[in-house]
């Protein structure tokens, strides 16, 4: 007979109030931390992606700087970088340059878009 007080000692003390909302209080606590590391997990995931990307293209980059590199190392390869970065020609060679005029008067085809008012303007002059 002591043995089943014994027992339902520790089960009256499990189904009492206080315990019980211990009890809840410790599973809203740990529902709340899964929370934020959910989101933590998250975060994590996204900056995992961002990193990945930015190991590809500096991959990407350092094969160029190595093709680079390989070109430089011929003649023909650094006249070629010469040419495009510094504007470089040989003796004997000419250079073009194309230089837009700023002052240039507006075209017919802006004064014809003006619209119903441009019409009247140019129909009493």
């Amino acid at each position: 007979m002591r043995n089943f007080q014994e027992k339902r000692g520790f089960k009256y003390i499990m189904q009492t109030k206080p315990f019980l909302i211990l009890l809840g209080v410790v599973v809203v606590f740990f529902a709340f931390n899964v929370a934020s590391l959910v989101g933590k997990m998250r975060d994590t995931i996204k900056n995992r992606k961002i990193a990945e990307e930015k190991v590809v293209e500096l991959q990407q980059r350092k094969e160029k700087l190595e093709a680079d590199i390989k070109k430089l190392g011929t003649e023909k390869g650094k006249e070629e970088i010469f040419r495009e970065n510094f504007g470089l020609s040989k003796n004997g060679e000419g250079m073009i340059m194309v230089v837009e005029d700023n002052n240039k008067k507006p075209t017919e085809a802006t004064e014809k878009s003006g619209g119903f008012f441009s019409f009247f303007k140019k129909l009493f002059r």
